[in-house]
């Protein structure tokens, strides 16, 4: 379309520093077809985060603006993105303590564009610190990291925190610092802050250990936004959640391209290596390469082989071996984000005959009714181990992947000590240390190479085992549960009962494929020497 004083300038590509941190590939795609981007579907999981870090930044802010309620400038958070850009620079020069929602002007040139939640007045040296509000933990217990309490800025040594490395946090602070010293707004301290989750401090961060790498990565990305370097699609982690991903996934299966088999760096170990195709991988002979950067190169070997002949699980030994028990109890934890876990799933297997039965609460979480569901879980598990022992049988507990009840277990012994039925700290530890405490995920990769994953929706399948909804899965679930609680009006009550079957057929889901492991799996599975070309 043209003005009437001719075509108008072509839209400027401008970055924000999510960016940064983002497949290349993507950035390109992104760049370069912004009008189906604009109409691709939305990532279910993606939207969830979100939605749970815009009302991590509003409660920080209704808490922060509360408590001093005279020292903020807000910035409207709505409107022209260049009005808000006006007001937040009118602000910084008419030396504002404190501005939420702070957006800066575009950069047509460099290509940058920014907003950050917070910009506190360095009153020493002058100029601002930005601030971040993200929805992810900042600190873990410990000790080193320099902390600011919330409500004054006062960086000290933290005897009680440790930083949990988040890069993204890193160059996010660092992009908008660098838009601030373009108005000479930028504190000369160098440092930045994250409010992580929980908003029990700020996290602060010497931007100096990071405004080289930030340079070079945005560099590198508006030279590919801008189509001045090219890029090829190859799979990584991020694949899963990115609107493009069924394009690629096509050019790379036709190409049969090695990081189907072999993702992330270690594609690109393999490319360095001459090998860019699952055949050149597949027939690979000889020594693994003295730069592999994780697993057994062996497995990626025989992964690339399952890949060409269709197998979707390979057998490791001449033998499958899992633990068995008298009495067998599976166990799945529901969690919604980091506020709790709210369901303590069971299926109790004795002789034959299975029982779930859930521990739950549809309190929305955070919430103190998560001690009593919790402490009843336990001690029934705990009664149940008991009794086996009185009788002589021998006992198990079983989960699937077992990181997320180890953390949970642990960490409801914490937060809950002293509540009925509640475990201590030791308790919890004696029982996940004991070899009565099974993870099945682990008793997969033990026994089998698994070409296209080992989570369990990936796995049960091939034991026969089949979830009753369609929809299964953890980012649903997550959906469900808002629903179920009513985190956005309402509680719908048939989304409780979608939760129970979903969790009651997870349990199943691990004593079917347990009991495949020890009957049917030998006969069924393909050796891995059997694919050797």
């Amino acid at each position: 379309m043209c003005s009437p004083n001719g075509p108008r300038d072509p839209a400027p590509v401008l970055l924000e520093p999510g960016a940064l941190t983002r497949c290349r590939h993507r950035v390109h795609l992104d760049a370069a077809f912004p009008e189906q981007l604009a109409v691709a579907p939305e990532n279910t999981g993606v939207k969830q985060r979100q939605e749970a870090a815009a009302a991590q930044r509003e409660s920080v802010r209704v808490r922060l603006t509360e408590a001093d309620p005279d020292g903020w400038v807000r910035i409207a958070p709505d409107g022209p993105a260049a009005q808000r850009a006006r007001d937040t620079l009118a602000a910084c020069r008419a030396g504002a303590d404190k501005i939420w929602g702070a957006v800066l002007p575009h950069e047509r040139d460099t290509g940058r564009r920014g907003r950050v939640e917070i910009l506190l007045r360095d009153a020493d040296r002058g100029g601002y610190i930005p601030v971040i509000v993200v929805n992810h933990k900042v600190t873990d217990p410990g000790s080193g990291a320099t902390t600011s309490g919330l409500f004054a800025w006062e960086p000290a040594l933290d005897a009680t925190r440790k930083v949990r490395a988040q890069l993204r946090d890193q160059i996010r602070l660092a992009h908008v610092y660098r838009m601030l010293e373009r108005h000479g707004q930028a504190s000369p301290s160098k440092v930045g802050g994250a409010i992580g989750y929980g908003a029990d401090c700020i996290l602060v961060h010497d931007l100096t250990a990071v405004l080289d790498e930030y340079d070079a990565r945005f560099a590198d990305r508006i030279a590919v936004a801008r189509g001045d370097l090219g890029t090829v699609p190859s799979q990584i982690g991020e694949c899963r959640a990115c609107p493009w991903w069924s394009r690629c996934h096509g050019e790379l299966e036709e190409a049969h391209d090695v990081s189907l088999v072999a993702s992330g760096t270690r594609a690109d170990v393999l490319r360095a290596h001459g090998v860019t195709t699952v055949d050149q991988l597949a027939a690979w002979e000889g020594d693994p390469p003295e730069d592999w950067p994780q697993g057994p190169f062996a497995d990626a070997v025989v992964t690339a082989q399952a890949w060409l002949a269709g197998t979707p699980l390979v057998r490791r030994h001449d033998t499958v071996t899992v633990v068995r028990a008298d009495v067998e109890v599976d166990v799945d934890m529901e969690s919604y984000q980091e506020h709790g876990a709210y369901l303590w799933g069971t299926l109790l297997n004795v002789a034959g005959t299975s029982t779930y039965r859930p521990f739950v609460t549809w309190d929305p979480v955070p919430t103190g009714d998560e001690a009593r569901s919790f402490g009843e879980f336990w001690t029934w598990l705990m009664t149940e181990r008991a009794a086996a022992a009185a009788s002589g049988k021998t006992f198990a507990a079983y989960c699937y992947s077992r990181s997320a009840e180890d953390k949970w277990l642990l960490g409801s012994a914490r937060r809950f000590a002293g509540a009925a039925g509640v475990p201590t700290v030791a308790e919890v530890r004696e029982f996940i240390d004991s070899p009565q405490w099974v993870d099945i995920y682990q008793a997969v990769g033990e026994n089998f190479v698994c070409p296209n994953g080992k989570g369990l929706k990936k796995i049960a399948p091939i034991a026969g085992f089949h979830w009753r909804d369609d929809e299964a899965g953890g980012e649903a679930s997550m959906s469900w549960y808002r629903e179920a609680v009513g985190y956005d009006g309402d509680p719908d009550v048939s989304q409780r009962q979608r939760l129970l079957e979903y969790n009651e057929d997870d349990v199943n889901a691990t004593k079917v494929l347990r009991e495949w492991m020890s009957d049917g799996a030998l006969d069924e599975i393909p050796h891995a020497r059997d694919l050797r070309p």
